[in-house]
Parts: C-alpha cells; structure tokens; sequence
C-alpha cells in the first residue's frame, strides 16, 4: 500500500537505520536471556487517507510471554487531529438530500455565488486491543514481532462549520455539536524491537487496520496506519529455555 517514496523522512531514516544494523555483524547469535513481561509507551501518528486525517498522539503496551516466541496483551493508544467532511464522503441518500436542500437556499436567494459545502472538525480518537504476538528472536541485538489487529475503536468528531449555512447542516447532523462512535476494527501489524540491553530496547511498530467509524455520515469504510516508536521495558525473570 505504501512505498519508500511515500514514507515521511522520520519513517524513512528508521528503515535506513533498521537495514544497517541488521547488516552488521553484532546481531548474530539467537537471544539467551528473555524476561516474561515487557511495557511499551511511546508517540504515536495515525493517518486514515480516505478522510485525509492524520493524527498524533500515545501509545502503550503491556504484554505476557508464556513462550519465548508468543505473548499476550493490551494495546492502547489514544490520538488528535483535523479533517475537512465534504458532501462526497457522505453517503448517497445524505448526499441527495443536502443536495436539495442547498437547491432550495439558491432558488430562495440565500445561496452566495459557488458556495461549496466544507465542514472541518477536530478528532480524537482512541484504540483497544488484546491478542497475541508472535516474535522471532534469530538475532541477538534485534527482535522482529507479528501480531494480528482486532479490537475496538473510538472517535469523537467535533465538528467546527465557519458560516451559517453549514452551522444549520451540522445541527441537523449533530444536534449536541459532536458525535461519537465505537466500531470493530481488524487487520494486522508488526515491528522490530533494537535490544540496548537486556531490560531495554528501542520498538518502532507499524499497524494496518480497517474500520467504518460513523456510518450513518460516512460513505465508506476506511483504512487507517498507526506508526509507533518508543522505549520498550523488559522486566521479570528469563524465561529462556
């Protein structure tokens, strides 16, 4: 879905700098000390391109290593932003109807000349998760996870219309002047633990997930990418077999 040219410059250095380690020789030798629990916190950025919004904000983990290899879970992140609801993300029947509605205002009049309907609202949005990850642990200096994403999502839009016509749209919409959903979302993600030390390490994750937020208003489902980078906390005693 994305390539190299499509990456920002942060995601772009990390890729770089995730080849040349992987590339040197001090991350040979398969891992003999790993502990049972690990803690992640760290900024997170979130873009659903369908509805150009991007957001920034946290994220935190907390996993359970039964194995070595897997680990169970929770995964929460919550994040902000802006985006722009034009009348053709909206579904087709709302679409019609702002259509004769704005019919109505031009025959009466009250239409100004190229009046196009552009509301912008503010976002905050937040992501629950709990499942497995599976890990594989070759090399000694990094380790390399999988993990399936299903869960739950929440979002409160709060929309912010600059003239009275689409104030009396977004009342009609959002009578209480926000909305907020929870959908299902699913898909999957992964990323590379950089091992510092035993009890630290340096996790950048990727996440690629699928949900339809607000359906009574948005036409279609969407695709949204979490990028995560932080600190990692492995603590409690080696689990090595």
């Amino acid at each position: 879905m994305y390539t190299t040219a499509g990456l920002s410059r942060p995601q772009y250095v990390l890729l770089i700098t995730m080849g040349s380690i992987l590339l040197t020789g001090t991350v040979f030798g398969q891992q003999t000390y790993v502990t049972r629990y690990d803690l992640f916190t760290g900024y997170t950025y979130l873009n659903s391109p369908k509805v150009s919004l991007p957001e920034h904000g946290f994220h935190t983990q907390f996993g359970f290593r039964p194995k070595t290899w897997y680990s169970v879970g929770f995964d929460y992140s919550i994040s902000s932003g802006s985006l722009v609801l034009t009348p053709d993300l909206l579904p087709n029947a709302l679409q019609q109807s702002l259509a004769a509605q704005l019919g109505q205002l031009a025959a009466m009049g009250r239409l100004p000349a190229g009046y196009k309907l552009a509301v912008s609202a503010d976002s905050v949005t937040q992501n629950f998760a709990l499942g497995p990850q599976l890990a594989w642990r070759r090399f000694r200096a990094v380790t390399l996870f999988l993990r399936p994403s299903f869960g739950a999502i929440r979002e409160v839009a709060t929309p912010k219309p600059g003239d009275p016509i689409a104030k009396a749209i977004v009342q009609g919409l959002a009578p209480k002047g926000k909305k907020t959903d929870w959908t299902g979302f699913y898909g999957f993600g992964g990323g590379v633990d950089f091992n510092c030390t035993k009890h630290f390490a340096l996790r950048v994750q990727t996440d690629l997930v699928r949900d339809h937020l607000f359906n009574d208003i948005l036409r279609d489902s969407r695709g949204t990418v979490r990028f995560s980078v932080g600190p990692a906390f492995n603590f409690g005693k080696n689990i090595k077999e």
